[in-house]
């Protein structure tokens, strides 16, 4: 068996109870079947357009040989560095892939000046002379990825490179990046119009990047192949309907979903896990809010009555695990089985919820709001007060009273409801803070509620869903930073620094019309400023 799932305790009471009506309703083999009536009359047309991820083995299996040919030819002309450029579904799958198999994928899904200026200059010996960009966008209309293939044609126009030579697209046919690949002459792999970004990871978006960079991607369909019977049938032992159960089942139901790598072998696997269950579940004021913990994190120390833990080790029924971690769920499996298991679960429990798994309505109004924002260009607010060149504002000027960045946090974390959350959101260089990161774990243990963090504009097209149109109960910190590095976007009238700082903007004015209380803080010398927020969060 290429996945196995252990559950135990509390949770095993759960899906005890649950299972026999998923069974009795033909939930898994519908799926399989491509029944778009299993999510209601509403979600009927979005998801006969949906379900074409259920096939992406059998589809992309012709593709690994055109990948393995590209790539010998690419590194016959000396090019081996691979840059991907997308968004969400376009590069979460990808880099969990490349990682697992250490192999190395740059990965630029950000809009943060100096990131991408890095991933342009590459490093000594493996610069932009030996770069192929992947560029990647099932819509092709991303702005953060045309933005990011503007800035590297332009680049290898300057070094009397020929762009065709360098660039890759994936993205579903007859999109406008396809048309303008063709008119380009770039090398195109069209992706499946009937899968949706998230659950892609099995097909072009998730094989072309990561198998030009060198990892497996036949034997990731082998292991995703292995497993689609398990799914497929109306079984309590389906590991799908068994998922589906303990994260969606329950009265009351545990609706934070706490994502716990231990000891296992795959690398990234809740960050892709997050973009899925967040965006598929969290619309209609309702949903599941992933969060991906540490080993050691405040919410596994100190488990919560609305957090249900899954833990990914190597061995998932190892006694001693089990006894240790008595009300969990445990997972043990192949990165390929992961997928088709977590593609399969999250959509049995969007039907469990009584919403759509397959649109994301939320999604396009902090993007709406950027795009204004960029045409109107405002002059920022003034801030309501600055503390070690930290400048601080706020959604509500009660928030700010106390004047210091630590009162701001104490009035931010008091409007967390006994049911909320808070969300860091970082719209920074992430090359340059990675320990920007760490301020989850300070956070957490300070509010004594579980909280996300996102790398921003990323998390846009990941939890970004479930801010808008889950239950409204989080509250929001964004961290920005000012500079002197920005880069222009050819044949665009605003820059790199410009678009991240409209896009956090435009997010914050959203959530704040929603009446989500929202605490911005841009910092001017980023090294030193995050050294006081660690003490501010502490």
């Amino acid at each position: 068996m290429s996945f196995e799932i252990h559950v135990s305790g509390h949770v095993a009471s759960v899906v005890e109870a649950t299972l026999p009506g998923l069974v009795s309703d033909l939930i898994a083999s519908g799926i399989t079947a491509g029944d778009a009536d299993l999510w209601g009359p509403d979600a009927e047309a979005e998801a006969a357009r949906r379900l074409g991820w259920v096939q992406a083995v059998s589809v992309s299996r012709p593709l690994v040989a055109e990948i393995a040919s590209l790539r010998e030819r690419l590194h016959a002309d000396g090019v081996s560095r691979v840059v991907l450029a997308g968004m969400g579904g376009s590069s979460l799958a990808p880099e969990v892939i490349t990682a697992t198999a250490g192999v190395p994928l740059v990965i630029v899904d950000s809009t943060a000046p100096a990131q991408v200026l890095a991933a342009i200059d590459g490093e000594p010996g493996l610069g932009l002379e030996r770069t192929v960009l992947v560029v990647s966008s099932k819509s092709g209309s991303t702005a953060e990825t045309d933005a990011v293939l503007r800035a590297f044609e332009a680049a290898w126009r300057d070094l009397g490179i020929d762009p065709a030579e360098r660039i890759v697209v994936v993205t579903d046919p007859g999109s406008a990046l396809d048309a303008a690949a063709s008119r380009a002459g770039y090398r195109v792999f069209h992706g499946d119009p009937t899968v949706g970004g998230r659950y892609s990871a099995l097909t072009a978006f998730g094989i072309v990047p990561a198998g030009l960079a060198g990892a497996d991607i036949a034997e990731l369909l082998d292991e995703a192949e292995a497993t689609l019977l398990e799914v497929a049938i109306d079984d309590a032992n389906n590991p799908a309907l068994v998922l589906a159960a303990a994260i969606a089942g329950g009265d009351p139901r545990r609706d934070k979903l706490g994502l716990v790598s231990d000891g296992t072998h795959i690398l990234g696997l809740p960050d892709w896990i997050e973009q899925l269950v967040a965006e598929s579940t969290g619309k209609d004021g309702t949903g599941i809010l992933p969060v991906v913990l540490l080993p050691v994190s405040p919410e596994t120390d100190t488990p919560q009555t609305d957090v249900q833990i899954v833990r990914f080790v190597d061995d998932a029924v190892r006694f001693q695990i089990i006894e240790r971690y008595p009300d969990e769920v445990l997972i043990s499996g192949s990165l390929g089985a992961q997928f088709v298991v977590w593609e399969y679960a999250t959509a049995i429990a969007g039907r469990m919820l009584g919403i759509n798994p397959f649109d994301q309505p939320d999604v396009d109004a902090a993007k709406t709001a950027a795009r204004g924002l960029l045409e109107a260009r405002p002059e920022p607010s003034a801030p309501a007060f600055v503390q070690d060149g930290i400048a601080v504002r706020v959604s509500d000027p009660a928030l700010a009273t106390g004047g210091t960045i630590e009162a701001v946090f104490d009035a931010l974390w008091r409007n967390v409801a006994d049911t909320g959350y808070v969300a860091v959101q970082a719209y920074v260089d992430r090359l340059a803070m990675p320990q920007l990161a760490g301020l989850r774990e300070l956070i957490a243990a300070d509010c004594g509620r579980p909280t996300t963090f996102g790398w921003g504009p990323r998390f846009l097209h990941s939890t970004g869903q479930y801010h808008k149109g889950g239950p409204r109960n989080g509250v929001f910190l964004q961290i920005l930073q000012s500079g002197d590095v920005d880069l222009e976007i050819p044949g665009r009238p605003f820059t790199f620094g410009q678009l991240i700082a409209a896009q956090a903007a435009g997010d914050a004015a959203v959530l704040t019309a929603l009446g989500r209380p929202v605490v911005t803080l841009t910092l001017s010398d980023p090294q030193a400023d995050v050294l006081a927020l660690f003490e501010a969060a502490q």
